[in-house]
């Protein structure tokens, strides 16, 4: 069975390599990851964080972004 690894955002960012505040901002615009909200706090799954770096993989900077 696998375990569930939750992060909060400050974990999420340090994890992606991101600064919070563009973790935040890709959450308000729609770009970024799933998440979900415990009362004032934003968690993130560790698998979906993975999913969407899978997802943003490119080879060439030509490469469209959908």
């Amino acid at each position: 069975m696998d375990m569930i690894n939750y992060l909060n955002r400050v974990k999420a960012a340090k994890y992606l390599g991101l600064s919070e505040r563009t973790l935040d901002r890709l959450r308000v615009s729609g770009g970024g990851t799933t998440y979900w909200k415990a009362g004032a706090r934003v968690m993130y799954d560790q698998r979906d964080l993975d999913d969407w770096v899978g997802k943003h993989k490119r080879q060439s900077t030509s490469e469209v972004i959908n």
